[in-house]
């Protein structure tokens, strides 16, 4: 009986038949992380170590020297980086909180709301998922351009918020509310707006933590914004900023180490929030059947 319930698909407590599994998971988690350990390698690593043939995976002598560097560079700068870093905080804040609230509201109306043309809207927006960016950059330069958009704020923030894998997500998951609960709602009286606060949202919060992810994500490495609409430096974002820190340097090997140390200021964040909502992706995952 033990053995049972310990081997069996949910065990209760831990048996030796799950060794080989524990085992398993232990290889496969070290693997993944093996990239994340050499970033951090690579920005602790001194210049003589960079450079070392044959390359050695670990930091041996670990400095923050690349770090320091990297503030000196950018404290003799016209533009101070926090000018840069400024614009990413408020692009990327203003990119997160209005896709959550256009995909939420878009994914309840396709899939509980009934109006003309729902269906084609929604496969119009299944077509887009298949899309590059790079497809529609003309496209989304010209009417960048015909808004008046070019060097404006507005300009980083409105080309993202087309996210067709967050309203496609947030729709799957609104899908599995019942309609009799929607019903129900309407009939005591609640408006759409009440139903989509008080029931929708509750229901849906995997699936907005998952956009917030991928919203963030798209947002603070974003650097196409800044190279095509924006002439001015002053509107530039900190992402743009760091890709071509190391191109304006006179000595090019020695500005390796800042890089790594730059690459290792962009990969943090988006570390920081996987880290704390990764749980609900693997139930947004879960639900829509995305793979």
């Amino acid at each position: 009986m033990s053995s049972f319930h310990g081997s069996k698909a949910n065990p209760t407590r831990f048996h030796r038949s799950q060794i080989k599994y524990y085992l398993f998971l232990i290889l496969l988690a070290v693997f993944m992380i093996l990239p994340i350990v050499f970033m951090f390698s690579q920005a602790l690593k001194p210049l003589n170590e960079l450079f070392l043939y044959p390359p050695r995976f670990l930091v041996e002598n670990p400095t923050f020297k690349n770090f320091y560097d990297l503030m000196n560079v950018t404290s003799v700068t016209v533009i101070p980086m926090t000018r840069f870093l400024f614009n990413s905080i408020v692009m990327t804040g203003s990119v997160v909180v209005l896709s959550i609230v256009i995909s939420a509201m878009a994914g309840f109306a396709l899939s509980k709301m009934q109006f003309k043309s729902k269906k084609i809207i929604f496969e119009a927006n299944i077509i887009a998922l298949m899309f590059v960016p790079a497809s529609v950059a003309i496209p989304r330069y010209l009417i960048v351009n015909e808004l008046g958009l070019t060097d404006n704020m507005l300009g980083h923030i409105i080309p993202l918020l087309a996210m067709p894998v967050g309203l496609f997500l947030i729709k799957q998951f609104v899908d599995q509310i019942p309609n009799d609960m929607i019903e129900a709602a309407s009939m005591d009286g609640a408006t759409n707006f009440i139903i989509f606060r008080k029931v929708v949202i509750p229901v849906i919060m995997p699936a907005l933590a998952t956009v917030a992810i991928l919203a963030f994500q798209m947002a603070w490495n974003n650097t196409e914004t800044s190279e095509i609409y924006m002439n001015k430096e002053t509107l530039r974002t900190f992402a743009f900023y760091m890709t071509t820190l190391t191109g304006n340097l006179e000595n090019k090997v020695a500005g390796q180490g800042i890089a790594a140390a730059a690459a290792l200021i962009m990969f943090v964040p988006n570390l920081i929030i996987f880290v704390f909502l990764q749980s609900r992706v693997m139930d947004t995952m879960a639900h829509s059947g995305l793979k």
